[in-house]
């Protein structure tokens, strides 16, 4: 423990990158929360419409997610070697995948609202609130799949920073546009749930501009042209898709796990949907610190790795293993402490301010496992080139263990949705008891570029 705490280049190293991920995070989920308030002044089943239409924008983020986690582990790898050629390959795959993906979902939002609505809930008012704000928000799809390519890509060869000031004026940017367009301020129309999809569209495309006008107008490593992009052969595709296609797997279920909690919450009532919402928009500042450790972890054992230093790597998955945990304690005594502070920046009934703040509670006792499932799932195993085994463990825990509490919680036992969000968060304890056994055995290490 006190070499961790004496390990200086560690820790430099570490908030390099994890500082500006986390900050990104932190500014988008602040934001966020603002974002929520706005729409919650509007109403409950305007809040719920929101979030019921940007689950099915969260199903498609975290494929998103897993498409690049996946080209991450070349990236960071190659880097490791200094290969910019392969590097700038890695991208052009994943920015063909990801905008194949977007097509899809964009065609699903524009096409067939209605019925994405429907899974979610049965209120006739909240289908119709979302199908508006999904028929323009779907837009965006495709301009959010380059963001993602670019900006995972920045961070797994170190430069965090251009991806987080980007983020930062494209979110600032988006929370000056709701508070207009929703409310009719700065001169503009009064548009409502419009307005909030409005704004979401013209700010994800103003980050896809200032990110990749930034990394292009500077000739960095990204800057591939598209002939190199696209010069890759059928080996390299295999390849990459091997290692990558457990990863995209893990957050396709992972999400329709998620996606399928949110539909049992929907199922107990459109005011319990909006308290957990609440919850989550809070929970989700308190966990940026989380999806830093987990970039950095990620980058840092992906680097060495790359680089043939896999004893190295390993004292850094055992570092972040103690860390990790210790920082949830942390946040999570911070979340159970602030909580009632917060939550009276929304305007909410007195039921539903009990069940947001319960369910926050609920949180704050399961954040030290989520702290460290994030940095073993995201970091060690994924920067360590083990996908499949995290595929295993993530689909284990969520489909074995967290859906089928979720619907006997909601629809067999008929709880309050904080019991039934209790009952949920057993699975992060199941992950890690599983995970942690894989870390001692090393197994994880593996190297993907050595003959590419």
């Amino acid at each position: 423990m006190n070499q961790i705490l004496r390990d200086k280049k560690f820790y430099k190293t570490m908030l390099s990158i994890a500082l500006p991920v986390a900050l990104q995070n932190l500014i988008s989920s602040s934001l966020n929360m603002v974002d929520t308030v706005m729409i919650q002044r509007l109403g409950d089943s305007h809040l719920a419409a929101v979030g019921m239409a940007n689950q099915f924008f969260f199903l498609f983020v975290l494929l998103l997610f897993g498409i690049n986690s996946g080209a991450s582990i070349f990236v960071s790898q190659f880097w490791g070697k200094k290969d910019i050629l392969n590097i700038r390959r890695v991208l052009g795959i994943s920015l063909i995948t990801g905008g194949a993906l977007s097509i899809i979902f964009m065609s699903g939002a524009l096409f067939t609202p209605r019925f994405i609505m429907g899974i979610f809930t049965e209120d006739i008012k909240v289908i119709g609130l979302g199908q508006k704000y999904l028929t323009i928000v779907g837009f965006s799809y495709i301009v959010t799949a380059i963001s993602f390519s670019y900006g995972f890509s920045s961070r797994s060869i170190g430069q965090a920073k251009t991806p987080m000031i980007v983020s930062a004026l494209s979110l600032a940017t988006n929370t000056l546009l709701n508070y207009g367009l929703i409310f009719g301020n700065f001169g503009f129309p009064m548009l409502g749930i419009r307005g909030a999809a409005i704004a979401t569209l013209i700010s994800r495309t103003l980050e896809v501009l200032l990110l990749t006008g930034t990394i292009y107008i500077n000739k960095g490593v990204l800057a591939g042209k598209i002939n190199e992009m696209i010069d890759i052969s059928k080996q390299f595709v295999i390849r990459f898709f091997k290692t990558t296609m457990p990863v995209i797997l893990n957050e396709a279920f992972w999400s329709l796990g998620i996606t399928m909690y949110f539909i049992a919450y929907g199922r107990i009532g459109t005011e319990a949907f909006a308290a957990v919402q609440i919850a989550n928009t809070i929970q989700n500042m308190f966990m940026v610190v989380s999806m830093g450790l987990g970039n950095a972890c990620a980058v840092m054992i992906g680097n060495e790795i790359g680089a043939e230093n896999e004893e190295k790597a390993i004292q850094y998955a055992k570092k972040y293993s103690i860390l990790a945990p210790a920082v949830g304690v942390i946040l999570g005594l911070s979340l159970f402490l602030l909580s009632p502070f917060i939550l009276r920046l929304f305007n909410t009934s007195p039921h539903m301010y009990q069940n947001a703040y319960r369910t926050l509670i609920v949180i704050s006792i399961f954040m030290s496992f989520k702290m460290f499932n994030t940095v073993l799932v995201v970091g060690i195993l994924r920067g360590g080139g083990d996908t499949k085994y995290s595929l295993f463990l993530e689909m284990g825990s969520v489909w074995g263990v967290g859906v089928p509490l979720a619907f006997i919680g909601a629809l067999y036992w008929r709880l309050p949705i904080y019991l039934v969000v209790a009952l949920v968060s057993i699975e992060e304890v199941v992950k890690s008891s599983i995970g942690i056994p894989r870390i001692i055995s090393k197994k994880w290490v593996r190297n993907v570029v050595r003959h590419l």
